[in-house]
């Protein structure tokens, strides 16, 4: 590694030269830097915008999910039967769900090695429990803070081996030639002056680890100062695939955090407030039969998505319930934890659905109000709000429905290497995942992926230097310090241009999408990239903040555009959105407002693409296929002595 500081266009900008580079201080950053170490990679460091910020270090549930195929009991299972479930979740690439399944339980064991605590029976197995779209009990955790507890323990590893890391950089361009990437130029967001508010870094390989888009939406889970880079990343040229699929939930406002699992199960009761204060039982007032509501209340629990499937007769009613009294009554929406909904003093449990009424019989919960079964159990669920300032006991929580997950993100091949040579995509903001995908797999996948990428980078490095780089790295500093000279101004605006933006993309584009508003807001969103430089100020300290407001401007480009053209192709509502249409289906009493068709799986072997490069333009290809997998060992022995069988 060497470092100097040359002068480009009056300015001097810190020049970083390495054989790899990771950006993102997450579990997939953290474990992407370990195993590249492991692999005999040593001239590495990582880059981020905050050590502390960042989606795993920061969220979770009542009870986090890792999924993994299943190491307990006499379950049958095999990276075969786990690679099927994740490609049945529709719109994969079989190999990566191979990848994701064969190579889970040694990702899983490095976790444990490094100290997280996943729970262990008497004789030493890893229990499980059946999460969302899990036929095999493959789920386990370590409470509400499962991937935080990860992200630590992964740190604790990087920190022991003295990597380097480098803090406070945001990225704001890749840096190509000839089409591979070569490096990366980063805004410095403590500078205050131009000679410091640039660090290139020339890499033989980049992995980009910085989480899922979580910028371009107002009603979000993900957590404050999380915002995602995937626009820089489509501005270089590499292509978005199944941007149309996300999953959203019912999520609290502040903190944000996901009201899953327990939070449903104990059965709260949910109230709309008016303008004038005055409160509304609205789920009793959609189902009077207290059994039916409480019923939809407790499967909201496990069937926590969204799911437009699960709309007419299922539990994501009250999604939709949430959506109507928020965004079209303008109320605003809580939970109580306080007060048996219904006005009742004693629930009715004996006429709960045979699922809700067992579990709880079988928890002995059949008793006292909401916050007493949440406190009986699961009391580390109601401390992790008293431990965020938010007293159950004493207030309601304030929810919304919110964008919780990208499936979808940057398209990567089986070792995750973007169609960018040299630039590689692992944790959520690679796409690997489809319309559906099991609880807990976005953590398996940001391990494997990371795990992937390092394996393939530590057999092809070669002693070659990145050709070309400082050419290109000299046009994207003087394109960039006239963007910051054309935006400096104590007149900063970036604040409201972030929250308008961000909150016209979850009016037409969140999990109920209008196409009319959808074009209407896309249109809106390019003239807005188009004239940024005279449209956005912000001051000196803040340009990190107009560069974030880019980024995701950028995205929201992308993703509208999937969006629009998955409705030109045909493409009705699945997975966690809603494409409102005249014609089709609608809830019960909500005919004039929501009516939608449902997908016929037509699309479910394909994918989606989107190129922000070439006019932002988008193709169809086909599923890569499941592979067969196995195969004779003499064989794969052979080949795994030529090469270790990365290739």
């Amino acid at each position: 590694m060497t470092e100097k500081t040359t002068e480009i266009g009056g300015v001097k900008v810190k020049k970083i030269t390495l054989d790899a580079l990771i950006i993102g201080t997450g579990a997939a950053g953290y474990n992407a830097a370990l195993r590249l170490d492991d692999y005999g990679v040593k001239d590495i460091a990582v880059v981020t915008e905050g050590v502390k910020m960042g989606t795993s270090r920061n969220t979770g549930s009542d009870k986090q999910t890792y999924y993994k195929m299943n190491l307990c009991a006499d379950y049958p299972d095999s990276p075969k039967a786990m690679a099927t479930d994740l490609f049945n979740g529709k719109c994969v690439d079989g190999d990566n769900a191979y990848a994701e399944a064969a190579l889970s339980v040694p990702c899983f064991i490095h976790l444990c090695e490094l100290g997280v605590a996943f729970p262990v029976n008497r004789y030493g197995e890893y229990v499980g429990y059946k999460t969302d779209h899990d036929p095999r009990a493959r789920a386990t955790s370590v409470g509400p803070l499962t991937s935080k507890m990860m992200t630590e323990c992964l740190e604790k590893e990087f920190t022991k081996r003295g990597i380097k890391l480098y803090d406070k950089l945001q990225i704001i361009e890749f840096i190509k030639n000839d089409g591979e990437c070569v490096g990366v130029l980063c805004l410095n967001k403590v500078s205050t002056g131009e000679d410091d508010r640039f660090v290139l870094f020339e890499a033989k390989n980049t992995i980009t680890a910085t989480g899922g888009p979580a910028g371009i939406y107002a009603d979000t889970v993900y957590p404050l100062g999380h915002a995602g880079s995937s626009g820089v990343a489509f501005e270089a040229g590499v292509y978005g695939k199944n941007l149309t699929e996300w999953q959203y939930g019912l999520a609290s406002v502040m903190p944000r955090w996901n009201v899953s699992g327990t939070y449903m199960q104990v059965l709260p009761r949910f109230v709309s407030v008016d303008k004038d204060g005055v409160e509304h039982e609205f789920l009793s007032e959609y189902f009077p039969d207290a059994g039916v509501g409480l019923s939809k209340i407790f499967r909201k629990g496990y069937e926590w998505p969204f799911d437009c499937k699960k709309v007419l007769s299922g539990s994501s009613i009250i999604d939709l319930l949430v959506f109507k009294e928020c965004a079209l009554k303008g109320r605003r929406i809580y939970l109580d934890f306080r007060k048996n909904p219904y006005g009742l003093k004693d629930l009715p449990y004996e006429k709960l659905e045979k699922e809700a009424r067992e579990y709880l019989e079988n928890a002995h919960a059949c008793f006292g109000t909401p916050l007493e079964r949440l406190k009986f159990m699961n009391m580390p669920a109601y401390d992790l709000y008293l431990g965020k300032g938010v007293d159950l006991e004493k207030e309601m929580l304030e929810i919304a429905l919110c964008a919780q997950h990208n499936n979808g993100g940057l398209d990567v091949d089986m070792w995750w290497q973007t169609n960018i040579k040299h630039l590689f995509a692992c944790g959520e903001v690679a796409g690997t995942h489809g319309i559906y995908r099991p609880g807990g797999s976005a953590l398996n996948a940001g391990q494997v992926g990371s795990m992937r990428a390092a394996q393939y980078i530590s057999t092809h490095t070669d002693n070659e230097k990145t050709s070309g780089f400082d050419k290109e790295a000299e046009k994207a500093v003087r394109k960039h310090t006239a963007l910051c000279r054309a935006i400096i101004s104590e007149n900063d605006n970036t604040d409201a241009l972030t929250s308008e933006h961000a909150r016209k993309m979850s009016e037409a584009a969140g999990a109920i999408r209008n196409s009319e508003l959808i074009s209407e807001a896309l249109t809106y969103e390019k003239k807005f990239v188009e004239n940024f430089a005279n449209e956005v100020k912000a001051k000196t300290v803040n340009l990190w903040k107009a560069y974030r407001l880019r980024d995701a401007s950028i995205s929201r480009i992308v993703y509208m555009t999937a969006m629009n053209e998955y409705v030109k192709l045909g493409g009705k509502s699945r997975g966690s959105s809603i494409y409102t249409s005249k014609n089709g289906h609608s809830p019960e009493g909500m005919e004039d407002i929501f009516r939608f068709e449902l997908d016929n799986g037509a699309f479910d072997k394909s994918v989606l693409c989107v190129d922000y490069q070439n006019g932002v333009s988008s193709f169809v290809r086909d599923v890569r296929p499941l592979p067969e997998g196995g195969g004779f060992f003499e064989n794969v022995w052979r080949e795994y002595r030529e090469n270790k069988n990365i290739y």
